[in-house]
């Protein structure tokens, strides 16, 4: 081989160094690439990992990206997904844009071969980009490359129907916000060692709907080979369900009656603003029973028929706050003494209102919102490490910091509702949430500092550590809550179970009622 086809071969291997006339550039297998040099590091912004959904590839798995001529620009985000306007900063108006199947790339200065953390959004699988956390900072300090990735929400990544099961290669639509996901693995692993990752290190992780998007991953054959280890954040809620192929087509045809469509020609040439406003009374979610997903994931899980990866999994201690909050007092209705036992009783029966009483918390709104967390989060946490276990190591912990501030979304709101440890609070520990730094107080940048060394840890090593801190349990029952030093600091609960009243919510038939 000549010189010059050597030197070529190289620069397509290996990450181009960032020099110091100029942004760094990377070569991928689609074309090349100019990010950004920052203050944390590198970063590559807005990348294409799939075709643009679009047309006729509207409810389609996801094609790989085609390749471009000369240097792309990757110094901006790409498109979000399509979606509603929210609460959340960035989100003040909606989203119709289709072509949106990008990614984020964070690396740290220095040696490559590092391990890869690839993070899925949470936002109920209707809403949220790879945007939302900014994990640069993260990525210096734990020496990991981080990954963040869009994928198709609500019915553009959910929708199932006979039709599209027709055009399905296992006869089963409806997971195609799923398949995106594993498009973008399938990217990393081609591409990530040319930013310096290992593609043989990669752990998958997210919160809320990223977090059970990790659940239902590890569950997933067609995802074997592209992960090393998963982390769950406040996504075990439902113990990791899909919907059955029964249920998801038969809303499919709901949908399908609501937009007035009798095919998939009709819904494909549906403006997105028109299926955005048709889907918000309808459940999207996975889908079980095809190659993607031949089971429930709990079923997996319990038969071994699933990744057998180390895991870390755990909740928030108020988890329920948040959505207490929504319900009642952001709209200047707060639940009252006299209107809890009719609510409690409705929701969830005689029992939990005896084992909820008004005079073991400061108020019937934050009453209603330890039953309501305790059912949809903690306790299914907790079941899930036992389900777990049996296929592989399943580290536990418990955000619990009661102090911390209320993330971004909720600061803007101006509220002086107490939200404790709410859902989501735990993410401003880690990573930059919305782009903004969190306003953490001493303790509280040690107590980041010290879940950062947890999950970084973990990420390169599959075994979450942190400097002179207590390990973080891998017995079912035991979890580590992670709390500031003047609330007790980091410790093993072996009360957990009790505490959130799970002999309850474990019991056969108690759900939620409506």
């Amino acid at each position: 081989m000549s010189v010059a086809l050597m030197a070529l071969a190289a620069a397509l291997v290996t990450p181009v160094p960032a020099q110091a006339a100029g942004p760094p550039v990377v070569r991928t297998e689609a074309g090349w690439l100019r990010g950004e040099t920052t203050a944390e590091g590198r970063q590559f912004l807005g990348i294409p990992y799939a075709q643009p959904p679009v047309g006729g590839l509207r409810w389609k798995e996801p094609r790989p990206v085609r390749p471009w001529q000369g240097v792309r620009s990757a110094e901006d985000f790409g498109n979000k997904c399509v979606q509603s306007a929210s609460w959340d900063p960035g989100y003040e108006q909606p989203s119709h844009t289709e072509d949106c199947l990008d990614l984020n790339v964070y690396v740290p200065q220095g040696a490559d071969r590092r391990a890869v953390m690839v993070w899925f959004h949470g936002g109920g699988l209707t809403a949220g980009a790879g945007q939302d956390v900014v994990p640069d900072t993260f990525a210096r300090q734990t020496g990991t490359v981080v990954v963040t990735v869009n994928y198709r929400l609500g019915a553009m990544g959910f929708l199932a129907t006979t039709g599209l099961d027709g055009e399905a290669r296992d006869g089963v639509s409806g997971n195609f916000g799923m398949l995106d996901q594993q498009a973008a693995l399938r990217w990393v692993r081609a591409n990530i060692g040319r930013f310096g990752g290992d593609p043989g290190r990669v752990t998958i992780a997210g919160e809320s709907a990223g977090g059970g998007s990790v659940c239902t991953q590890l569950a997933s054959p067609t995802a074997k080979g592209l992960l090393r280890a998963g982390i769950i954040q406040s996504g075990a809620y439902g113990d990791c369900g899909a919907r059955t192929h029964e249920t998801a087509t038969a809303q499919g045809a709901a949908f399908a009656q609501k937009l007035g469509c009798a095919d998939l020609a009709c819904l494909r040439a549906k403006p997105a603003a028109e299926i955005l406003a048709a889907q918000g009374m309808f459940d999207w979610a996975p889908v079980a029973g095809g190659a993607f997903l031949p089971r429930q994931p709990k079923e997996a899980f319990a038969q071994g028929a699933a990744a057998g990866v180390p895991v870390m999994n755990g909740a928030n201690q108020d988890e329920g706050r948040l959505f207490a909050f929504a319900r009642f007092d952001l709209n200047g209705t707060p639940l009252t003494a006299d209107q809890y036992p009719a609510v409690m009783r409705a929701d969830y029966g005689d029992e939990a209102l005896a084992r909820y009483p008004l005079s073991a918390h400061p108020s019937p709104t934050l009453a209603y919102a330890a039953a309501l967390g305790d059912q949809l989060f903690a306790c299914p946490a907790l079941r899930l490490d036992g389900t777990l276990a049996g296929r592989g190591k399943v580290y536990a912990y418990e955000f619990a910091d009661r102090t911390s501030p209320p993330f971004a979304s909720l600061r803007d709101l101006g509220t002086d509702f107490d939200f404790g440890a709410t859902h989501v609070n735990e993410v401003q520990y880690l990573f930059k949430h919305f782009g903004l730094q969190a306003p953490l107080n001493a303790e509280q940048r040690g107590l980041a500092r010290q879940m950062v060394q947890y999950w970084g840890s973990f990420v390169r090593d599959g075994v979450p550590r942190a400097t002179g801190q207590p390990a973080m349990p891998s017995e079912p029952g035991s979890v580590l809550a992670l709390r500031t030093p003047s609330a007790g600091g980091n410790e093993v609960s072996v009360t957990v179970h009790r505490d959130h009243q799970c002999n309850l919510w474990d019991s056969e038939g108690v759900t939620q009622n409506g």
